[in-house]
């Protein structure tokens, strides 16, 4: 079953890599306050019909909610940081540096005690560099990118390996939509309705369709990762950073940027590595 592992990671990788450009445009729009209103708003939306359709479930005690409450503030806090470092940055600078997610998620598992073989445990090492060298850029790409870009995306790469790991953890004792709910509650509570308190909860027109998008594959992305953890944490994970590459090769096909030798080299190795992380691990 370490397949569905391997499959759960890469769809995390699809929505997180995709929703990346939806967002970063939705950012310098409007800012990374009401983008992050409304992409919780539109998650909210699609995760709470389906938790009360499944009921209260039965595991959801004293270290189950602790580990709900850590998915949930901390994919918030990931996502605030993200969104502001896409505001002052770019984003294939800070895609891969908030893609190192994986590698923080997947080190928390290994601590936890989940068995990494050797071979597995290089391959992971080979995908992280693919994921790095897919998503280099230059200078002279256009746009500009400032040491705070940096030193946020940094902090989101922190916030969200951990939330990633609890989610993981919550994934392993509840039904799955009870592991993707958690960011989405927090969000409303702790951010979008205060916004609304404030009167600050309106988004520009041009902006709405970007931030739904966002909204649906932030969902979908987790509830992909969710499903794969059950299996191994630590190569869903590591997979799930693929979005960085997701994200370059989209931008290549979508915004026709133009890819590097470099990047070329790291998406081949990345699809190599993932290869033979799948043959080694079934």
């Amino acid at each position: 079953m370490v397949t569905v592992a391997i499959l759960g990671g890469l769809g995390a990788a699809l929505c997180f890599g995709t929703g990346t450009l939806a967002v970063a445009h939705a950012s310098r729009l409007v800012g990374a306050r009401p983008v992050l209103n409304w992409v919780m708003i539109v998650g909210l939306a699609i995760t709470v019909p389906i938790a009360l359709a499944s009921g209260r479930p039965h595991g959801l005690h004293g270290r189950e909610l602790g580990w709900f409450a850590l998915a949930g503030v901390g994919n918030v806090a990931g996502l605030l940081l993200f969104y502001a470092a896409l505001r002052r940055g770019k984003v294939t600078i800070i895609a891969p540096i908030a893609s190192t997610e994986g590698a923080i998620a997947a080190v928390l598992a290994v601590v936890a005690g989940e068995a990494l073989g050797v071979p597995s445990a290089l391959l992971l090492a080979v995908i992280a560099v693919g994921v790095v060298l897919a998503s280099l850029t230059t200078a002279d790409q256009g746009g500009s990118h400032t040491v705070a870009a940096t030193l946020l995306a940094a902090a989101a790469a922190v916030s969200f390996g951990a939330s990633l790991f609890a989610t993981a953890k919550v994934s392993d004792e509840l039904p799955l939509v009870w592991a993707v709910l958690p960011p989405r509650l927090v969000g409303v509570l702790v951010v979008a309705l205060p916004s609304l308190a404030l009167g600050r909860l309106g988004i520009a027109r041009a902006a709405v369709p970007f931030v739904v998008f966002s909204g649906v594959c932030e969902v979908a992305g987790f509830a992909s990762f969710a499903v794969g953890a059950r299996h191994g944490v630590a190569v869903s994970a590591v997979l799930a950073s693929l979005a960085a590459a997701v994200a370059a090769v989209a931008a290549y096909v979508l915004l026709k940027e133009r890819l590097r030798p470099v990047q070329v080299v790291g998406i081949t190795t990345i699809v190599v590595a993932v290869a033979a992380l799948s043959a080694v691990r079934s």
